[in-house]
């Protein structure tokens, strides 16, 4: 398998951990996303959206949207599992992951701050819309999670929810957030970098980290 994706986004971030934690190998090729080669006709070819990851199989398949990706792979490489058995429980842990990788990620990833610069909006008031987005989101995660058993998202494994939450901490401190409202959060992230799933898929251990 190859997938293609580039070392701080968020979305590739969360499919190398779940490719870690499944135990797959694949080919890494990166995108410099700030030099615009997601935009290079080659790629669009793989991607029409021109955003990563995009992952192809042996056959040359290609499966785009880092949710999809993992869904796939938990549905044909089922072990260890990333969601739990029971359906209310799934729903729960999907409902959580989508608040990060549909509703926070979205809104504040580099192509919607690149257009609120060409809108005029000064930097700090870019930075500043980062850091509200990443904020109202792990706010109402904190409370999702709250009652929850860790030391994990949910329970005593990682899963799909700690894959989406770790690399979406990583930009909200990149964009200045105070994390210290979020203790049940930082427990989670806590526990999953000590696992080398983890610490692998971090965007520094990457070989187009820059």
């Amino acid at each position: 398998m190859k997938l293609h994706g580039y070392f701080r986004s968020s979305a590739s971030y969360r499919v190398r951990i779940a490719l870690n934690l499944k135990g797959l190998s694949v080919e890494h090729l990166p995108h410099h996303l700030r030099r615009g080669e997601q935009r290079d006709p080659s790629y669009l070819a793989i991607n029409p959206q021109g955003l990563v990851p995009a992952l192809q199989d042996d056959a040359g398949a290609v499966l785009t949207q880092s949710l999809a990706i993992i869904e796939w792979l938990e549905e044909t490489h089922p072990e260890p599992p990333l969601l739990p058995i029971e359906p209310w429980r799934r729903a729960k842990v999907r409902a959580f992951a989508m608040v990060l990788a549909c509703d926070t990620h979205p809104v504040q990833n580099l192509k919607v701050l690149a257009r609120l610069r060409q809108l005029g909006l000064p930097d700090d008031q870019v930075t500043g819309w980062a850091a509200w987005a990443n904020q109202e989101g792990l706010s109402a995660c904190e409370v999702l999670i709250a009652g929850e058993a860790g030391p994990f998202c949910f329970g005593d494994t990682a899963g799909l929810a700690d894959l989406c939450l770790v690399p979406q901490l990583a930009n909200a401190r990149r964009f200045g957030v105070d994390l210290t409202a979020f203790p049940r959060l930082l427990e989670a992230e806590m526990a999953a970098k000590h696992l080398k799933a983890f610490a692998d898929a971090a965007p520094e251990r990457q070989s187009d980290a820059e």
